[in-house]
């Protein structure tokens, strides 16, 4: 498995591979940071280069996750590691709770521990699910939404694609958030959100807008 990413999230998401017992032939890829080195934690190869990725992916299969943060740079990074041959996975911690019945979960999801998912959920491509967070019946998260710890959906909640959760958000029941939309830490989130804005506060509201996304700038 190669871990895309090889600081930050993308520890987390090694300790979701540690928690299945399943370490053996991880590598990190890393061409940003000049100062990472050459192995993680002395033992996890970081490749650098997209020649290096095609080796490693004819050597050790070529499924592949994301361990970076920010929903347009995974969607980037989806884009590219696809066109180079690789087959693009989910990690879900085997501490999550997720339902029995009509929970769906996009390829190339993140799942950390701790999450708990009630029946008939359904997250998107590319979803990036913290610890402690809560979906509760009937939520639908689109792709590429990331969620940061302890947030709160409640029933019938639907969030738009691009979009960031805060820590600590309460979103309640039946509300509709949009795409390419940043709720701040600590919102309650009461009423319907529009796309391509930035909400906060309790209750939370519009505080500025944002750029619509384009497929040029993703």
């Amino acid at each position: 498995m190669l871990i895309v990413g090889a600081k930050g999230f993308a520890k987390e998401v090694l300790e979701v591979f540690h928690q299945h017992g399943n370490v053996e032939n991880i590598a990190f890829y890393d061409d940003v940071n000049e100062d990472i080195g050459d192995l993680l934690y002395n033992k996890f190869p970081i490749l650098k280069n997209e020649e290096q990725v095609k080796d490693y992916f004819k050597a050790n299969g070529n499924q592949f996750t994301i361990g970076i943060g920010n929903p347009r740079l995974r969607y980037k990074l989806y884009k590219k590691f696809s066109n180079i041959g690789g087959d693009y996975v989910s990690t879900i911690s085997p501490l999550a709770q997720i339902g029995n019945y009509e929970v769906k979960i996009g390829k190339g999801s993140n799942i950390l521990m701790n999450a708990v998912f009630s029946n008939s959920v359904t997250i998107g491509k590319g979803c990036m699910i913290y610890y402690n967070v809560i979906l509760t019946h009937d939520c639908v998260l689109s792709d590429f939404v990331e969620v940061s710890p302890c947030a709160i959906f409640l029933g019938r909640c639907k969030v738009g694609s691009f979009t960031h959760i805060g820590t600590n958000v309460t979103i309640l029941p039946d509300v509709t958030i949009g795409k390419n939309v940043i709720i701040g830490a600590g919102s309650v989130v009461t009423k319907d959100i529009p796309d391509n804005v930035v909400a906060f506060g309790s209750p939370a509201k519009v505080v500025r807008k944002l750029e619509p996304l384009i497929e040029e700038d993703l």
